[in-house]
This record gives structure tokens, sequence and C-alpha cells, in this order.
């Protein structure tokens, strides 16, 4: 069930991208906050909820949406052809290509955290995968 509103996305707003220095968000030690096992249809409906709190590593979290969604082999494609138009003899439609290229893989690193989210709530693989991998953490809200 996707969040509805303002309500729904001020909850989902409250996602931390990275950890304290003691593992936890706030800088709790011990395992009062820890999760072993959510489902993915419990991990659907209780974020919204605000019953779970999620953390995202962003230095995985770039490598991991990189590779889900190909953002390298688009950007090379991309940039690719803008130097191939460039060199044909459209300069300028070719530099925009270029620098469509080079804009959209930043704009895709910057806001990995977030597509990654977005993927686990709406993928059960990728939400495996993310906590499996160390991307995503769940923990409960409180």
């Amino acid at each position: 069930m996707a969040p509805n509103g303002a309500d729904g996305l001020a909850r989902l707003q409250s996602v931390t991208h990275a950890p304290g220095p003691s593992g936890h968000p706030d800088g709790r030690h011990g395992d009062d906050c820890a999760v072993p096992y959510v489902s993915h249809e419990e991990f659907r409906s209780a974020l919204p909820a605000g019953r779970l709190r999620v953390v995202i590593d962003p230095a995985r979290a770039w490598p991991y949406v990189s590779q889900r969604t190909r953002t390298d082999l688009l950007g090379v494609l991309v940039i690719g052809a803008g130097v191939v138009v460039a060199l044909t003899g459209l300069p300028w439609v070719g530099g925009a290509l270029v620098a469509a290229g080079i804009v959209a893989r930043r704009l895709v690193k910057r806001h990995a955290p977030n597509i990654a989210l977005h993927l686990a709530l709406r993928v059960p693989a990728v939400y495996a995968e993310v906590t499996s991998n160390g991307v995503m953490e769940v923990r409960r809200a409180g």
C-alpha cells in the first residue's frame, strides 16, 4: 500500500541516510530497536504508518542503484551518441547530449538512497537484496 497524501509523504521523509557513530542513527547502543527480519508486506504497511525506521548507507546505495537501473550503461550511451552527433556537424546538439548524460548520472548518484527506498517499497526482490547486502537496515521506530 503506497502512502497517500502529505501525511504519508512526511513519514517517508524521516528516512535516515547515514547511521550514527554507534551504528544507530540516534547514537544508541544495544539491540532494543533492531529488527531481525521484516517481511516485505509488513515493511510496506509499517513504514508509511511510522512504525519502522530505515537506515540507508549512501556509499552502498549508489553502486546498487546504478547496477539495478543500468545508469552507467545509459549514461555512456547518451554521452557516446552526443560525441557522434557533435563530430558529424552538430556540436550544440552533441554537447547537450553529453551534458545530459553526465547530469543524469550525477542526479541518480545524489538520489540513490531515495531511489533504493522507492524500489524496495515496490519490488519484493529488491527489498530482499538491499536488506541482505547491507544497503538498507530496517529498525523499529521509537
